[in-house]
């Protein structure tokens, strides 16, 4: 553990493409606050970018749900055991879990088997304010603070007897800059033409689940609008399951498929989206690109989610913060053309209308931002003065 002879060791561990980002984003940002931090763990490109590299892979577990994580219980048995390992091992002063509930769960009991002297420090709690507020409890028992990015988190969480400090949501502090003109013309797009972002998801799940409606709708706008170009972002984690599905549809053989290099570029670009729900419509609504909202969890989850679970009226935090359904969001049984098709054909075709949500998702972000320094450098902080444990 820490002393006065030593600096702060930080073990940061982020399992998804978003919480590696997160993670990259905080390493930064510990570095700024205190140059003397020592800093490892475990996460994918953009940590290993910053210097954390590790040669355990988490990439398998890019799944959602109970049911989709029980086929690959093992591994995230396996993979939480080799965390903790290499947390012990780093001689950790604390260990930060970002996002990922069910994985991270089990990483922080590992953890407090392996190096029981550590502060463990969930960034990014469970939406027990939408799903499964039991999740609190469970948390407060596993670690010992949470950075939330939620202002309304801590009466979730602080009954139980976790410390909570809410440092501000990480997708609302990045910079979103976009050349739109430039992606136009590097990929041969008209001026004039209309440009319908379709993302697939960055979980292996959330592609086996959306990608045929999706494209389904998608074939169905472009056919009646011959300047509509159809542009796709795609994860490491899916590239070539989403490559794989688009080369056995002839009638999508022109959509645009770019990886995160060209993310902002392409967002910048676009007039609408139809994304899978997550972090990606909280960038989008801040770059006012309008769009709708799909998801669908299995028969069995969803059966129980929206029974026993589902406690908030939206799934999408913008619409959460504006009170109102500026994303229109189709889920499970309607998560099909049917229902996908006339909400983004509105968006498309109505110029008028999609102004109009577009401002009023940029003036929905901009509050939900709020003022500060964003959460990264509110987390860096949070984590120093919290020091050992």
């Amino acid at each position: 553990m820490a002393s006065a002879n030593r600096p702060l060791r930080v073990f940061v561990v982020a399992a998804e493409p978003s919480g590696d980002m997160v993670g990259a984003e905080l390493i930064r940002a510990l570095r700024a606050a205190n140059p003397n931090v020592e800093i490892a763990g475990v996460g994918r490109e953009a940590m290993a970018a910053e210097g954390v590299a590790t040669d355990i892979d988490l990439s398998a577990l890019s799944v959602l749900g109970l049911f989709d994580g029980l086929r690959v219980w093992r591994q995230v048995h396996e993979r939480a055991n080799a965390c903790a390992r290499a947390a012990a091992a780093f001689n950790a002063d604390q260990v930060v879990l970002i996002d990922s509930w069910g994985f991270m769960l089990r990483v922080a009991w590992k953890v407090r088997e392996a190096c029981p002297g550590a502060r463990i420090v969930k960034y990014i709690g469970p939406q027990a304010f939408a799903t499964r507020p039991g999740r609190a409890k469970t948390l407060a028992r596993a670690v010992d603070n949470l950075l939330a990015i939620h202002p309304f988190d801590p009466e979730y969480f602080e009954p139980y007897g976790l410390p909570t400090i809410v440092v501000g949501n990480p997708a609302l502090e990045r910079d979103l800059t976009g050349d739109g003109a430039g992606f136009r013309r590097q990929h041969a797009i008209a001026d004039d033409a209309r440009v319908m972002l379709v993302l697939f998801g960055s979980r292996k799940a959330e592609v086996e689940r959306l990608f045929d409606d999706f494209a389904d709708t998608a074939e169905a706008l472009a056919k009646d609008r011959p300047d509509l170009r159809l542009v796709t972002v795609v994860a490491p984690s899916v590239a070539e399951s989403v490559r794989d599905r688009l080369a056995s549809r002839d009638t999508l053989s022109g959509m645009i498929v770019v990886g995160p290099e060209e993310r902002l570029d392409a967002f910048a670009a676009a007039d609408a989206a139809l994304a899978c729900s997550g972090t990606v419509t909280l960038e989008l609504s801040r770059m006012g690109v309008p769009g709708v909202v799909g998801y669908r969890l299995g028969p069995v989850a969803w059966t129980i989610a929206w029974n026993f679970m589902l406690k908030a009226p939206y799934v999408s935090l913008v619409n959460l913060a504006a009170g109102r359904e500026l994303l229109p969001e189709r889920l499970q049984n309607r998560a099909v053309p049917e229902y996908l098709v006339p909400e983004m054909a509105r968006l498309l075709d109505d110029a008028e209308h999609r102004r109009a949500v577009s401002k009023a998702l940029v003036e929905t972000t901009k509050r939900m931002a709020g003022n500060g320094e964003g959460a990264s450098v509110n987390a860096a902080r949070a984590l120093i003065d919290l020091g050992p444990k």
